[in-house]
């Protein structure tokens, strides 16, 4: 299978990647909302999971390969594997190379967060930085996050791909919203966790925003179908509240990094209030 999609934006080139399939408890992803409501856009298979991709995404601008996520981590072994349903129909990898780049041309990586299905392809099997001529984006809070875990959230780390971007002085701390490049810039979207940021590319009048987990798929554009997986569900609700608004006026190509069909969306208003996701083809 070829995932590889490529959206113009402005003076940038962006190609959304993917690093495979997976599966997630139908419940655990769409929280409080009943089973009725949310099957209808996302069936689930007889363990009552449903079908998630994970979508890197790769900006090119001014002369620099930036990535966005590097993958799950392939080091879980066969039970954590089969765990999630793991299906590496297609790699990031693979991806890079239909583009004519290998790991070494990658400049930037930028961490939304440091779970194990979006940073956990930051080291190779030898426990090496996979991109090894880039710097690792993360939010303070974050790190302290992954590093300082606890039982809610210390499935979700894997020490394994941090601490080895950490010791080699690789990462990139940053604190709140923060401009990277010119027209690129990392904004907090707490609620998944506090530290989870999103990535948004403004280039001659065009936005696109990577929204991370604050919403996985365009299934969960509705203002109550949030993760059961958030640590802060209410801070989520907030979040989306402060932002939504201002991505629809800004009619912005949305990026998620979970939804198993559409690689780009835009935001559409909801007659019964909120929004709801549409894939942009």
């Amino acid at each position: 299978m070829s995932w590889n999609h490529t959206r113009q934006i402005g003076q940038a080139q962006v190609h959304s990647l993917t690093d495979g399939q997976f599966r997630l408890d139908g419940g655990a992803m769409f929280g409080s909302v009943p089973r009725v409501l949310w099957e209808r856009a996302a069936p689930a298979d007889d363990l009552n999971r449903i079908r998630l991709r994970i979508n890197p995404l790769l900006i090119q601008l001014g002369g620099e390969n930036i990535l966005i996520e590097t993958g799950f981590w392939d080091q879980g072994g066969e039970k954590f594997e089969g765990m999630y349903a793991l299906d590496r129909d297609e790699t990031v990898f693979r991806g890079l190379d239909r583009l004519g780049l290998t790991p070494g041309d990658i400049h930037l990586v930028i961490n939304t967060h440091l779970h194990f299905d979006h940073a956990g392809r930051n080291v190779t099997l030898l426990g090496d930085p996979t991109f090894p001529n880039a710097r690792y984006v993360v939010q303070k809070q974050e790190l302290h996050d992954a590093l300082h875990t606890h039982e809610r959230s210390r499935a979700s780390y894997v020490p394994a791909y941090i601490e080895p971007i950490r010791d080699a002085g690789l990462f990139d701390v940053v604190d709140g919203e923060h401009e990277l490049r010119p027209g690129l810039s990392v904004l907090p979207l707490p609620g998944h966790n506090l530290g989870q940021q999103g990535v948004v590319l403004r280039s001659e009048g065009q936005t696109l925003v990577y929204v991370a987990d604050l919403i996985p798929t365009l299934a969960h554009a509705p203002l109550p179908y949030i993760m059961g997986y958030d640590l802060y569900p209410v801070t989520t609700l907030e979040t989306r509240k402060a932002h939504l608004g201002a991505w629809f006026e800004q009619n912005a190509t949305i990026c998620t990094p979970h939804d198993p069909d559409a690689p780009f969306a835009r935001l559409h208003e909801n007659p019964k209030g909120g929004f709801t996701l549409q894939a942009d083809s």
